[in-house]
């Protein structure tokens, strides 16, 4: 996959079909949308996913925690057949362009679109003043063909980011994995912590997300880690630790069942399956020792592999 990002200056010479969107948690919406892009790709055209980088939200200050970081997007965009990426530079100059100026200098002049797949609900150029109804009407005007992609519902509620966000933040994974298709996923490197889970009996893998990174409410969650083309059954704990520490960056340890072995410096994938409770403090590190038993116990029960 052919990234291009940090420039405004290129040009594709070959017509694209185009995603024009956020992609922030990439859900089934998203996917529904690349689809579409995917499909008319057996027409000889280049695929090309356009996004802004920074996001609207983070370059206006109105960001929250990012669901899917760039590096995330670039590898499933890259596994899902996708030719081009444009991550194209917001700043002044680019969020000042007219909506009109933004189809024919960028997607046009530069992308060479022929065809364009979009939500019922997307934004673009000056004071986000761009939408479906204004690209329709330049596509008949300009000859490119315009998809206008529906909102999906999941229970009579509308597929989205903001829909995944909460379920996240509920520590609910059972509704993240019908939004996104898929379990939720973190990604990092196994980082050197106190090793008291070792001292406890349960030894664990220490990964610190990027703080923009919106994590799972804090708990505890069965998991499933992805790590040399392997997969493992195990118990993830998300949170500050306020029984052995007062450090107020939160992580992921997360313990493998019948696993031992030294992973420090290794990048790991968490898939976050099934909430089992809550983020607690304990009186006693024997207190803690006896509810992770507990917690291995359900888990092994549930058969969470």
């Amino acid at each position: 996959m052919q990234i291009i990002s940090d420039t405004t200056e290129f040009h594709i010479d070959s017509p694209t079909a185009v995603a024009l969107g956020k992609f922030d948690g990439i859900h089934l919406g998203h996917r529904k949308l690349l689809e579409c892009l995917l499909k008319v790709k057996e027409r000889g055209l280049k695929t090309a996913v356009f996004t802004f980088d920074p996001s609207a939200a983070v370059y206006f200050g109105t960001a929250k925690k990012e669901i899917t970081l760039r590096d995330d997007k670039r590898r499933i965009f890259e596994e899902l057949g996708i030719d081009i990426l444009v991550e194209y530079p917001l700043n002044a100059d680019t969020a000042a362009i007219l909506p009109r100026d933004f189809i024919e200098k960028v997607l046009l002049r530069k992308l060479s679109m022929s065809y364009i797949a979009c939500g019922s609900d997307v934004s673009f150029g000056y004071r986000g003043e761009g939408n479906a109804e204004l690209l329709v009407r330049a596509g008949r005007e300009y000859g490119f063909e315009v998809e206008v992609i529906e909102k999906l519902f999941l229970d009579g509620k509308e597929v989205s980011s903001s829909l995944l966000r909460q379920a996240l933040s509920d520590g609910d994974t059972r509704l993240a994995e019908r939004i996104l298709g898929e379990p939720y996923r973190i990604t990092g490197k196994v980082e050197t912590g106190r090793r008291l889970g070792r001292k406890l009996g349960f030894p664990t893998m220490n990964i610190y997300p990027d703080p923009a990174r919106l994590l799972p409410g804090f708990g505890v969650y069965g998991t499933q880690t992805h790590f040399d083309g392997t997969t493992y059954p195990g118990l993830t704990y998300v949170g500050i630790r306020p029984t052995v520490t007062n450090e107020r960056r939160p992580g992921i340890e997360t313990f493998l069942f019948d696993f031992d072995t030294d992973m420090y410096g290794k990048t790991i994938t968490v898939a976050f399956l099934e909430f089992v409770r809550p983020e607690m403090t304990f009186g006693s590190l024997e207190e803690l020792r006896r509810q992770m038993l507990a917690d291995l116990r359900y888990l092994r029960e549930k058969q969470v592999d």
